[in-house]
């Protein structure tokens, strides 16, 4: 199956992926933090039969499943695709999820909200994105009727989601600037126009393999067009410090840590999660920077070689034997 990181897209030398999500909540019906499991069921079919009883493309193009159908090796392995949210796939089982074939359209019925509508794509393409997220939004509207404030906007579980309830990140690869111990300056300049720097799986978590997702802050008293044309110039800027900063790089050195990295993956025969992460990240540089050339994407890797990927690939539960499997992967796909 050809999922969002699998193809080749706008500016991915760096612009790893773009994702908007829009949060909605229906009138009339509590948040999910009180609604009974009865009236999350009800919602779950409302959701269903609006998009699958619909005459439109996304009848046919999107598959409904309840999450308690869904083992939790499967729901954490989504998380680790970036299909949902590491809390939906702990706490969401009362809930559903809608999903197309390439897992780049994501709706999570009963997350914190009613809907969590995600379309993620590879590169830089937070306008098809939103394109995509904006037809799904409407379709919904129109059966279900979301709850609206004529000065609030959209209302929300949370309050730093009102307004438009609009999420647009871009995950950024940046090594250079990482190694220059700019990343935390960055964050701070960002932070004072309303963006903020995250890690690899968004709020909460922590930053991998100098992987970073932007994303905006302010919901309320801006449009969706502003804050996706905003975050666009905030991330066209950082793409073009990283690409500065590795130009200056000493090239042999460069060369030796590309090489080295892609030497131990090709030859490894037991290899940690962290480990490969970080190795990775040194090969996608090298291929970035045009010193190695790949057929396989070092992203795909990435995913591929997550624990819960190989524990539902596999079948296996022990971090060991993964380790083996895993560099077995790994070196079968860089012969």
């Amino acid at each position: 199956m050809s999922n969002w990181y699998n193809e080749k897209a706008p500016m991915d030398d760096i612009a790893v992926s773009s994702r908007i999500r829009l949060a909605r909540n229906l009138k009339g019906i509590p948040f999910p933090s009180r609604m009974t499991s009865e009236q999350k069921h009800d919602l779950n079919i409302k959701v269903r039969d609006a998009i699958c009883n619909s005459n439109t493309p996304f009848a046919k193009s999107l598959k409904y499943i309840e999450m308690r159908d869904i083992p939790e090796t499967q729901r954490f392995a989504m998380v680790e695709r970036h299909i949902i949210s590491p809390e939906f796939a702990g706490n969401g089982i009362d809930g559903a999820i809608i999903l197309s074939e390439d897992e780049s359209i994501s709706i999570m019925v009963g997350e914190e909200d009613h809907i969590r509508i995600q379309v993620i794509l590879g590169g830089l393409q937070l306008e098809k994105a939103y394109d995509i997220a904006s037809r799904l939004d409407t379709l919904l509207y129109d059966t279900l009727h979301f709850a609206f404030d004529s000065k609030l906007g959209f209302l929300t579980e949370c309050p730093t989601n009102l307004g438009t309830g609009l999420r647009a990140s871009v995950m950024l690869h940046l090594p250079a600037l990482e190694t220059g111990g700019e990343i935390e300056t960055l964050s701070q300049s960002i932070g004072k126009i309303g963006f903020t720097v995250r890690g690899m799986y968004g709020e909460g978590s922590k930053s991998a393999a100098s992987f970073y997702q932007i994303s905006n802050q302010i919901t309320l008293g801006l449009s969706e067009k502003n804050a996706i044309d905003n975050l666009k110039i905030i991330t066209t800027q950082l793409i073009e410090k990283e690409k500065e900063k590795r130009n200056g790089f000493n090239s042999y050195k460069i060369e030796d840590v590309c090489y080295r990295a892609l030497g131990i993956l090709k030859n490894c025969r037991i290899i940690s999660s962290e480990e490969t992460m970080n190795l990775l990240s040194r090969v996608k540089l090298g291929q970035s920077m045009g010193i190695l050339n790949l057929e396989v994407s070092p992203i795909k890797l990435l995913i591929e070689s997550q624990p819960f990927m190989l524990m539902q690939k596999y079948n296996i539960l022990e971090a060991d034997e993964r380790d083996i499997y895993r560099a077995n992967m790994i070196r079968e796909a860089l012969k």
